[in-house]
């Protein structure tokens, strides 16, 4: 990626918090692969091996760890004692995001709608009535923003998104393509005849500042009350999040998850692929769920940093300890 102008290594370093060791005044025009990299470029080395493949590459500059401190090399280099990290932050100020303003001439806006400064609102866009978009925010192509729905500033929202009444996005959350935001919620209640009625889905949806949604992703509103993303949580694509759940400030969650009604996620916890959380269960802070994880209804998981895993989910040594078990049960009946 490459940004509208280049940036010194001095600058960069005080940007990313590293220490700089060689010629600030290089300049800087792009990020890259160590693989990928051509003049200009800064790269990152997470450990020697890569360190060296960096600095035989045609890159500029490279952030590399606190080891490399003591040693001269023919690279400028920026040490950052979280390379990943620190490259990360430096990626910021090179981003090729479009910024644009205005509205297609195909989109419609309603005239109560509120529209802030240096908004787009792209092709086929649908915008209802009593809807508010902050400042800086961009709605991309045919995505639809229902009555009385709030979208905050420097939010971006991908194409073919729907964003339901009573949903209400703070500031800089980012909205991948195909993502459904405040549908109705999945509970019903039985009459005396068998048939299900649906439960009253009333309630809202509140998304906070700094959430990245990503594509497909669906997030039910609250059956009464509200379902909450807190601030910073990341979502990866196609995760389902029902109605009344509670999703903890900075929590991870990987692509294929669903969590059922009324559940809690505590803050930072991680969420493997593919896990599945039953209604009315709470998983502490700081928890990680590995991969295909079945967290059972009303259960409560609490370790922070503790690995969890299986079905139903149970500390990692448990579930290993079991699987070995199993293994010479198995071995033993085949003798």
């Amino acid at each position: 990626m490459s940004a509208s102008r280049p940036q010194s290594l001095r600058d960069l370093a005080a940007y990313c918090g590293a220490t700089l060791k060689g010629d600030g005044s290089v300049l800087i025009s792009g990020i890259s692969s160590i693989a990928s990299a051509k003049p200009g470029d800064v790269v990152f080395a997470e450990n020697e091996e890569k360190l060296n493949l960096a600095l035989a590459s045609a890159a500029y500059a490279v952030i590399a760890e606190d080891s490399a401190r003591q040693s001269s090399f023919s690279k400028p280099l920026l040490i950052a004692t979280d390379p990943k990290r620190a490259f990360t932050r430096v990626a910021t100020l090179f981003s090729t995001r479009e910024v644009r303003e205005g509205q297609d001439e195909s989109a419609q806006v309603h005239l109560s709608a509120q529209i802030g400064e240096h908004v787009w609102i792209g092709p086929g866009v649908v915008v209802e009535e009593e809807v508010r978009i902050g400042d800086h925010t961009f709605i991309g192509a045919n995505s639809v923003v229902c009555a009385g729905a709030t979208v905050g500033q420097q939010c971006h929202i991908g194409p073919n998104v729907t964003i339901y009444s009573g949903t209400e996005l703070r500031d800089r959350v980012v909205v991948q393509a195909g993502a459904v935001l405040g549908s109705s919620g999945f509970g019903y209640v039985r009459d005396n005849q068998g048939r299900y009625l649906l439960f009253p889905q009333v309630g809202r949806l509140l998304v906070e500042d700094d959430v990245e949604i990503g594509a497909n992703c669906t997030i039910d509103r609250g059956a009464l009350d509200a379902t909450v993303v807190r601030r910073g949580a990341k979502l990866d694509n196609m995760v389902h999040i029902g109605h009344n759940v509670d999703v903890g400030e900075d929590v991870v969650i990987a692509a294929q998850t669903g969590i059922s009604g009324s559940s809690r996620i505590g803050t930072g916890a991680l969420l493997g692929g593919q896990v599945g959380i039953g209604e009315h269960a709470d998983v502490g802070p700081g928890t990680i769920l590995g991969g295909q994880s079945g967290i059972l209804n009303n259960k409560v998981l609490r370790g922070k940093g503790i690995v969890f895993w299986g079905t139903p989910a149970r500390p990692l040594k448990d579930y290993l300890r079991e699987l070995a078990v199993l293994a010479r049960l198995a071995r033993k009946r085949e003798k």
